[in-house]
């Protein structure tokens, strides 16, 4: 039994034999280097399979905690109509939005592929859309691949590459290595609308008067 932990011992000897009980037993035995070497290995073996199991229970926990904070809100998607859709572009505008009311053209950029699709998803969804109006312009660190970075929001927007100002490189980042893993740049979107620009911030304001004021 020399090296094993005491659950061991109670497996070996198909025992329930309490830990107090076990520690007086062999309270008086002194133990080989082998033997403690064998222990310290068993303990962190044991430590080590405590640890997976917790680890694995913890995320169980977690993905059911966050399956159940999704399926409380899915009902609220049947209530996605345009008008709603209009509000949450404005909203959209309003935080990620070009906020100068002298320029002529609705201006939006975000790293997220997925905000881009999204904000082009509610344009065209809200509003009469002509392609041929978007221009669009890729910022992004010294040490990244251009073309590569190019290719990849093109295929994100549908905006030809005839439409792509050229990429813009961070100077301030030469000689600086890019840490985040998949980062691929911002992406700024232009559509070369006033009155769509315009409508959008005015709704904006009219939304944050009604919710923090009332009507």
């Amino acid at each position: 039994m020399r090296g094993n932990t005491y659950s061991d011992i109670n497996k070996k000897l198909k025992a329930n034999i309490s830990k107090s009980t076990m520690s007086g037993w062999f309270k008086p035995l002194v133990l080989s280097y082998v033997s403690k070497k064998r222990l310290k290995s068993n303990i962190e073996r044991k430590l080590k399979k405590s640890q997976l199991e917790a680890y694995k229970t913890n995320r169980r926990k977690r993905l059911y905690y966050l399956e159940s904070l999704k399926s409380k809100n899915l009902y609220l998607l049947n209530s996605l109509d345009l008008s709603v859709q209009k509000l949450i572009l404005c909203t959209l505008y309003l935080a990620e939005g070009s906020k100068n009311k002298n320029s002529a053209y609705l201006g939006l950029g975000s790293t997220n592929p997925a905000i881009i699709k999204f904000y082009l998803s509610l344009l065209n969804n809200c509003f009469k859309i002509d392609n041929s109006k978007f221009r669009a312009r890729i910022q992004c660190r010294a040490d990244q691949n251009k073309k590569s970075l190019e290719n990849f929001w093109r295929n994100i927007t549908g905006v030809p590459s005839q439409q792509f100002y050229p990429t813009y490189i961070d100077q301030r980042t030469v000689g600086k290595k890019t840490l985040k893993k998949g980062y691929k740049g911002v992406c700024v979107l232009f559509y070369f609308d006033t009155s769509i620009q315009l409508e959008l911030e005015l709704l904006a304001e009219s939304v944050i008067k009604f919710i923090t004021a009332g009507r």
